[in-house]
């Protein structure tokens, strides 16, 4: 019989009268392109996965929790949320030096850490965070708990001061909400029984907050790793001031396990 084709501007050849047209194949799906494209768009839950899973991929997922915990979205029902003018307020109060920051001692025995807080700073819940304290108010400031298991007995397993510093930089960086991210010091001292502890500290400009000062510590005790992470505006319009980043290093010293 002979080859019959079809013309591109005519259409498929006509089929021969009398014979059924066949069924498509089985295999005849959509392309994978597509299939691709739809799955890629959807990002895997954290820790999930053997890989995330690891110390590496456990210290920057409690890195990114903590630094995405402010602002709060303003949707979250037990979460107070400050109105413009209860703000300025505290700005004002601030400004004039009223508000003193007294340090108390918070003692969480069963997770087993310890750390001085603000008296004022009530805790709040938010999913993921172990702990959480925000200035009243002004909710973007505050303080994060994050305790995770892991397979390392210490910290210097995973690398040196400089070492995780650079990962959280680069974790912060990968975000979208991220303008920029920079590293002021990452240094390494002594806790509880010898314990080591890395306390880093960097400026955080992005749109979820504005420019931010980050103090961040962390240390691994009975295979769990606990990483504080201490967050205060610091703008070139209103610069953290001597007396609070004093109280906020405390803040960050007395992070220790039990």
């Amino acid at each position: 019989m002979p080859l019959v084709v079809g013309c591109p501007r005519c259409g498929p050849p006509p089929r021969p009268a009398g014979r059924a047209q066949r069924p498509p194949p089985p295999h005849s799906v959509a392309p994978k392109r597509a299939s691709s494209s739809s799955s890629s768009s959807t990002t895997p839950p954290l820790l999930t996965t053997r890989r995330a899973a690891s110390a590496a991929s456990l210290l920057l997922a409690a890195s990114l929790l903590l630094a995405a915990l402010p602002p709060f979205p303003a949707s979250s029902p037990q979460l107070p949320v400050a109105s413009a003018k209860e703000d300025d307020e505290a700005e004002a109060r601030e400004g004039e030096g009223e508000l003193e920051l007294e340090l108390e001692r918070y003692t969480d025995r069963d997770e087993g850490f310890t750390l001085l807080k603000p008296v004022s700073w009530p805790k709040v819940e938010k999913a993921g965070a172990t702990a959480l304290f925000q200035q009243e108010g002004k909710g973007s400031n505050n303080i994060g708990i994050v305790v995770n298991p892991v397979r390392l007995s210490t910290l210097t397993e995973f690398g040196t001061p400089q070492f995780v510093a650079e990962r959280l930089i680069q974790a912060e960086k990968k975000k979208e909400s991220t303008k920029s991210a920079e590293v002021i010091s990452a240094e390494e001292r002594s806790g509880h029984d010898g314990l080591t502890v890395y306390e880093i500290e960097y400026l955080l400009d992005s749109t979820r907050g504005g420019m931010k000062r980050i103090f961040s510590a962390a240390f691994v005790a009975s295979r769990k790793l606990y990483l504080l992470n201490i967050a205060h505006s610091d703008s070139q319009e209103k610069p953290l001031d001597s007396q609070t980043r004093n109280v906020l290093e405390q803040v960050l010293h007395s992070f220790d396990s039990v």
